[in-house]
């Protein structure tokens, strides 16, 4: 029988990573080619793995909530056929130590071999739960069982995750160099005589010197949680981990800055109500102001193309399709956003088609990875809310977001051949957030005005 090694998929150009939500197979189970099994999550999309192959389940390699690598291994499974050269590399053999080397220094190296493989497994206890991962990790670094216990676990329910013992690694290679215990030299020059019983205890405490590990530096506990009797503590979802950990990330990388501007938008108010219902009888969806807003930011990407851009260590990518994110609110409260590939090779009807599309399927929870991935600009809309402008936080790597605020009724002074009067026009507010490392406040405020003037100069005679 052959083994077949089932990986994680490539899932998007920026993902790298992905989280075990839930195995769909157990070992032992029959799995057919194409029927999934195991779902995983990335930063805002569950997804399914599909097998590529016939065969039984044999190996589970992460348990739920491992983070695994794109191109890992996840799991093993035995197909018919001839065995598949996938011999495990030898282990590698403990350094022989020289002839001529003391007889003290050949014991001592025995001894330390013997402590290091008498060193009791890792085992999970009734409050510490460890996968196979991490109790692999803590073997092959010598981590004992008290220091794996001792680690703060971020995982589910406090579990250690891959994460948490590399920090935890990194942290105790850095300590200063004095905080590790010197091993006692071995006195080859003048050798003395011992007998047995001072021999064997000089060699115990070389050994005992040269095993024990280096003191780690203590790392800070979390906070505890403030609250009184009444209070009710709410853990965070997956996805609100991880929508919170993107914001910090980005505001750390990014310096944001903001333009406001204000747009009177009577005219597309006006058009709009004259055509939403014959929209509607013909599709059979709605028409909504989104793919009109949209329709102007792309013409302005069009126009000032160093906003469509993103940021690389010290070079700048200009980018060759603009790929317009929308973001989109979910059932539970948090956002999602979809994005749309190619924007500007799209009309204002195929623009209201897949607006609807993608907002229908992120509510439903039936979008693609890849439908997430490679935005290159971002709309938000806080006037669904109420908001009439917001400062919203850009969406890394993208280096500008536009939040648009809600339309309002409100008075307004018109010019006109005869005078100016006051008279009622329906305007709202646009705020641009733009990474102030590489667009400076001329190209982002140019930018806004320019959706401004395409949105105002909208024609009330157009067909859609």
């Amino acid at each position: 029988m052959a083994k077949f090694e089932l990986k994680l998929p490539k899932m998007g150009e920026s993902v790298a990573e992905a989280t075990i939500t839930s195995w769909l197979k157990d070992v032992g189970d029959t799995i057919e080619a194409d029927e999934a099994v195991l779902e995983i999550a990335t930063d805002k999309v569950d997804s399914e793995v599909p097998s590529e192959v016939d065969g039984v389940l044999v190996e589970k390699l992460f348990e739920v909530d491992d983070i695994v690598q794109v191109g890992q291994t996840i799991a093993v499974i035995e197909i018919e056929g001839e065995e598949a050269s996938t011999e495990a590399p030898a282990p590698k053999e403990e350094p022989v130590v020289a002839q001529e080397a003391p007889k003290q220094v050949a014991e001592v190296a025995q001894t330390v071999v013997a402590a290091k493989e008498s060193v009791a497994p890792i085992v999970s206890s009734g409050e510490r739960f460890y996968s196979p991962l991490v109790r692999n990790i803590a073997k092959q670094e010598g981590v004992s069982q008290s220091e794996l216990d001792s680690i703060p676990g971020t995982g589910k329910d406090g579990r250690v995750t891959k994460n948490d013992i590399k920090s935890y690694l990194q942290s105790r290679s850095s300590a200063p160099a004095e905080s590790a215990p010197k091993a006692e030299p071995v006195q080859v020059e003048k050798p003395v005589a011992p007998t047995l019983e001072t021999e064997s205890s000089s060699n115990a405490q070389q050994v005992e010197a040269k095993v024990e590990k280096p003191k780690t530096q203590e790392r800070p506990s979390p906070e505890p949680i403030m609250a009184s009797g009444d209070d009710e503590i709410i853990e965070m979802t997956r996805m609100g981990k991880l929508i919170a950990k993107h914001m910090v990330d980005s505001v750390q990388t990014s310096a944001h800055v903001q333009s406001f501007i204000e747009a009177d938008v009577t005219n597309i108010w006006d058009w709009r109500n004259k055509h939403k219902e014959s929209f509607k009888n013909r599709e059979g969806e709605n028409l909504t102001f989104t793919p009109i807003f949209l329709e102007a930011v792309v013409k302005a990407l069009r126009e000032f193309p160093m906003m469509n851009i993103s940021v690389q260590g010290d070079s700048i990518v200009k980018k060759k399709h603009i790929n317009l994110g929308m973001a989109a609110a979910l059932p539970d409260g948090n956002l999602i956003v979809p994005v749309i590939k190619d924007a500007d090779q799209l009309n204002l009807f195929g623009l209201a088609k897949k607006v609807n599309d993608l907002a229908n399927r992120a509510r439903l929870g039936q979008l693609k990875p890849d439908e997430i991935q490679d935005g290159t600009y971002t709309v938000t809309n806080v006037g669904t809310f109420g908001s009439i402008m917001g400062t919203p936080i850009i969406n890394q790597p993208q280096v500008g977001i536009l939040a648009l605020g809600a339309i309002r009724k409100v008075p307004a002074v018109i010019e006109s051949p005869q005078g100016d009067f006051i008279g009622i026009r329906y305007k709202m507010f646009l705020s641009h957030s733009y990474d102030h490392r590489v667009v400076n406040g001329a190209l982002g405020g140019q930018f806004v005005k320019a959706v401004k003037d395409y949105l105002e100069a909208w024609d009330l005679n157009r067909e859609i």
